[in-house]
């Protein structure tokens, strides 16, 4: 064969693997970023396309929830005081009166993408009634390229770095994007993590702003679904079977798995790694070591370790 065949093969080869390297490597943050969403139809229209009204209408009403729900619970906004790309002031004391939404989100985020256009839209819709805060989550880019992106997207809400301590207040943001809906009171109501319709949000908006709606309203206890730290108040975990345990022993079993950490590398407690993550089989599998061995304990020994 002769040499510039084999130069050629082995040039193709290098360029396969450093393709096969980058595309892995796309595609894994892609996956983190699509992890729990919810799947949908796209939000944006192709540039130049007319939008036809009466269809965005049907589509939001066939896309409307069954049901709003609340938590009747709720915790305040942890507060924050930033700059915004722009430099503008970035105040939760400024919030009162306003439904927020608090959108973690990142560049290189396809599902994140896909959402601005739906923000964009409740921005526009609700005006004064509704602040939108977008936290970006990008570490590799700097604010500067991040304000070139919401340029370019022509987002028309603040956008802070989440790199300053806003996402160490809001607690894990177990995948992007990530939507927290604050009620005129400063209450965190619920929590969206992946992508929902459009017509999800404006339910719940109008619903906190008073506005007429026919949607059913239910109130949830927030054990974690909102803030992983109410985790402490779960009766119950996804995934974990405390049948056959008595009162004192499901007490200590769900103590314990609030106190100990998963080995996944997460650093939350067991119970945290269930909520934010039902598909972890490592909390998985510890939750179901410590149910075994709380089940073989005395339940007056187990009553006084609940304790």
């Amino acid at each position: 064969m002769k040499k510039s065949h084999i130069f050629a093969i082995a040039l193709i080869a290098v360029l396969g693997s450093l393709a096969t390297a980058l595309a892995t490597k796309y595609a894994l943050r892609v996956t983190a970023a699509s992890r729990l969403a919810v799947p949908r139809k796209a939000a944006s229209l192709h540039a130049g396309q007319q939008q036809d009204s009466s269809a965005d209408s049907d589509d939001e009403a066939d896309e409307a929830p069954k049901v709003i729900r609340f938590a009747n619970n709720a915790g305040p906004i942890p507060p924050f005081l930033v700059n915004d790309l722009e430099g503008r002031a970035i105040s939760t004391a400024e919030l009162r009166g306003k439904v927020v939404i608090v959108s973690f989100w990142a560049t290189w985020c396809p599902p994140c993408r896909e959402e601005i256009p739906e923000m964009i839209e409740l921005a526009s819709r609700y005006g004064d009634k509704l602040q939108v805060i977008g936290v970006s989550e990008d570490d590799d880019a700097s604010p500067e390229e991040v304000r070139e992106f919401a340029a370019n997207e022509k987002i028309n809400y603040p956008i802070v770095m989440g790199r300053y301590g806003i996402s160490r207040e809001f607690g894990e943001v177990p995948a992007l994007p990530t939507s927290f809906l604050v009620d005129t009171n400063g209450k965190v109501v619920q929590k969206h993590v992946g992508l929902y319709p459009i017509a999800v949000y404006d339910a719940e908006i109008r619903a906190l702003l008073g506005e007429h709606t026919n949607i059913p309203i239910e109130t949830f206890a927030d054990e974690g679904q909102i803030f992983l730290k109410n985790a402490a108040n779960a009766t119950s975990l996804p995934g974990v079977d405390f049948k056959g345990l008595t009162v004192a022993q499901k007490r200590l079993a769900l103590k314990r798995m609030n106190t100990e950490i998963c080995m996944c590398g997460c650093k939350m407690t067991l119970a945290q790694c269930r909520i934010n993550d039902p598909s972890c089989s490592t909390s998985q599998k510890l939750a179901a070591q410590v149910i075994r061995q709380v089940a073989g304990s005395h339940p007056a020994a187990a009553a006084s370790a609940a304790r």
